[in-house]
């Protein structure tokens, strides 16, 4: 087991954060009603320092979570639109020509969207892949590159993008190596009827709904570091890698999963199941995680980086049964 630094400091520490982190949810279900699976798997791609895919059909309250988010987590956001049309250097930002009053040019970097501790893009999926690929660099490393001069991103820096389901009118899907970027892709459902009916009434009344800030950016990126020191048993380590690894066609050791899958995910996969895991333990109160944590975050950590083959797809094999399969197994 890894070793733990001070684990009565770190374990008051964590019992603070629990504290400040059901805050912070309840500040969210103040406008967000039912989803609380989703709210929590968001909070937990946040905390682990990544960025977030929803995914969706319209009207189901996705850009009102982001937007939310951005209030109570007290972070810079910024919003895109993404369209068609949309360019990179709408995202990104442009240099631009000025000339000052003794007639000497030069050019200015004038900074998009992207330059915000919070980005919402809403519709990714909309977008060309030629602007898709545009936040590759951003996601990633943190800078942008525009006329040979690299500029870094502020700092907490976090994407959490909305996608309508593939099957809809008008809709380009995401790179496979910006799939990857993506800590979680996760699935938002309609909500339950009791939610549903407080919902309508709350948002026909015509009162905006108030949130309160409870983290600011450092606050937040402290969390992030504390939450690397939680320490992780053998035994849940060994469950990642073995998840991981089997959800491979070429390494998996079930015949049935290896001719179902064309590709599988890669170690970003392990990692990022593991950075999750522990803080899933620490929103829950817990000093250590469990190969529970493990499961219930599996389908949303590998749903994107797995893709049935032809075959398997005929035959009506989805990659949450591939998931499920495997899971079960832990």
């Amino acid at each position: 087991m890894a070793t733990r630094k001070s684990p009565s400091g770190l374990d008051t520490q964590l019992q603070d954060l629990h504290t400040k982190l059901d805050s912070a949810r309840g500040e969210i279900a103040k406008r967000i009603f039912g989803q609380e699976a989703v709210i929590d798997q968001t909070l937990i791609t946040l905390l682990a320092g990544g960025h977030t895919l929803l995914v969706g059909v319209p009207g189901l309250a996705k850009t009102l979570l982001v937007s939310t988010l951005g209030e109570v987590m007290g972070l810079s956001s910024r919003r895109i639109q993404c369209t068609p049309d949309l360019m990179p250097s709408d995202i990104l930002g442009t240099e631009v020509l000025e000339e000052d009053d003794g007639g000497r040019k030069s050019f200015r970097f004038i900074e998009g969207p992207v330059f915000s501790q919070l980005l919402m893009a809403d519709e990714i999926n909309r977008a060309s892949p030629r602007t898709q690929s545009a936040l590759l660099q951003a996601m990633q490393e943190r800078t942008v590159s525009v006329a040979g001069h690299t500029h870094l991103l502020p700092k907490p820096f976090h994407v959490l993008a909305t996608q309508n389901p593939l099957e809809h009118e008008g809709t380009y899907p995401l790179p496979e190596a910006q799939l990857d970027r993506f800590m979680m892709e996760i699935t938002v459902g309609y909500p339950e009827e009791h939610d549903e009916k407080a919902m309508i009434i709350a948002t026909t009344s015509g009162k905006k709904t108030a949130v309160n800030a409870v983290f600011d950016g450092d606050a937040l990126m402290a969390a992030q570091e504390l939450l690397t020191q939680i320490p992780v048993g053998e035994k849940v380590v060994e469950g990642i890698v073995t998840l991981v690894r089997h959800a491979r066609p070429e390494t998996s050791p079930d015949k049935k999963v290896a001719e179902s899958l064309a590709w599988g995910p890669g170690p970003r996969a392990g990692q990022t199941l593991l950075a999750c895991a522990r803080v899933s333990a620490a929103l829950d109160g817990r000093p250590t995680p469990s190969l529970d944590d493990v499961a219930a975050l599996a389908p949303a950590v590998l749903r994107h980086r797995m893709q049935p083959t032809f075959t398997a797809r005929a035959e009506g094999v989805t990659v949450e049964d591939i998931i499920r399969h495997l899971v079960a197994k832990l």
